[in-house]
């Protein structure tokens, strides 16, 4: 939990200035927040699915490189 909001901290600042920047280029606040939203889950989804994938490899294919 602790290692959680360390890194959340060391993201909020970022992550304000990008949302920022996107309303100063004229998007607004509400879309900018979903976007946002929507490219985490997103991110989510894909790291999710390599930690399946990986997890599903044979050890010994994983070591060479090749998946089958």
């Amino acid at each position: 939990m602790k290692q959680n909001l360390t890194c959340r901290q060391a993201l909020a600042s970022a992550f304000q200035a990008l949302s920022d920047e996107a309303v100063k280029a004229g998007w607004p606040e509400g879309e900018v927040a979903l976007a946002l939203a929507e490219l985490a889950e997103e991110r989510v989804v894909e790291i999710t699915a390599k930690v399946i994938m990986e997890g599903s490899i044979h050890p010994q294919f994983a070591a060479s490189g090749r998946s089958s």
